[in-house]
């Protein structure tokens, strides 16, 4: 199975985790960690050393959320931590992650739907049009699309809303509509302190750009 974007060490990243101190003083300070991680996890490695690093970062989101549970900045993490380690994990073993990252999502929902501008919406969406429908799978293109788009209702000009989108369309053979999506995120201001992803998502627009070119 090809993803878009359990843990045997989850113990010890428990253990390292309530043994932080300041560093993990508070859920803001844990989703800064995710994200950071996950951009040099998804944008620096490769190989067996991606899907080890994933593992363990999966953990360490695991222990986040059970340390912040009503926070659904955390939970979205969590989410897109798993869904892109399905990704990188391919095969039937990468469904039992996605249906947890389905899960994480799915809460984070129920705690705050607007939480880090829908981004929950965008990476739940995405999961629905990558994994395989039913009997293998939970994918369902039409669930997606009504995900995506009210990703791109809570933020319409976000690189990761417009960019997810278009990926969807690009799969729905949707090229012209695609293509503005992928323009809108390519001009997408610069996120705070996400120079790393922004640059990498830049870079998975341009090649999209590139492939849909002529279409």
């Amino acid at each position: 199975m090809k993803l878009k974007h359990v843990h045997h060490g989850f113990a010890l990243a428990t253990a390292l985790y309530f043994g932080c101190g300041a560093a993990w003083a508070d859920a803001a300070s844990d989703v800064k960690y995710l994200q950071q991680r996950w951009a040099e996890i998804n944008y620096r490695t490769t190989g067996d050393a991606k899907l080890t690093a994933f593992e363990q970062l999966a953990g360490k989101a695991e222990a986040i959320t059970r340390a912040n549970p009503n926070s659904a900045e955390t939970w979205i993490w969590s989410g897109i931590v798993k869904s892109t380690y399905a990704g990188a994990k391919g095969g039937l073993g990468a469904l039992s992650l996605a249906k947890a990252a389905k899960a994480d999502l799915e809460r984070a929902l129920q705690l705050d739907p607007s939480a880090l501008q829908g981004s929950a919406y965008t990476s739940l969406g995405a999961l629905y049009y990558s994994v395989p429908g039913w009997p293998i799978g939970f994918g369902d293109d039409d669930k997606a699309e009504t995900l995506l788009k009210k990703a791109l209702s809570l933020n319409p000009d976000g690189i990761d809303s417009n960019y997810f989108y278009a990926d969807y369309l690009i799969r729905e053979n949707r090229y012209p509509e695609a293509r503005t999506h992928l323009e809108k995120a390519r001009q997408a201001a610069p996120r705070p302190d996400r120079e790393l992803a922004d640059s990498g998502r830049q870079a998975e627009i341009t090649a999209k750009l590139r492939e849909i070119e002529g279409k």
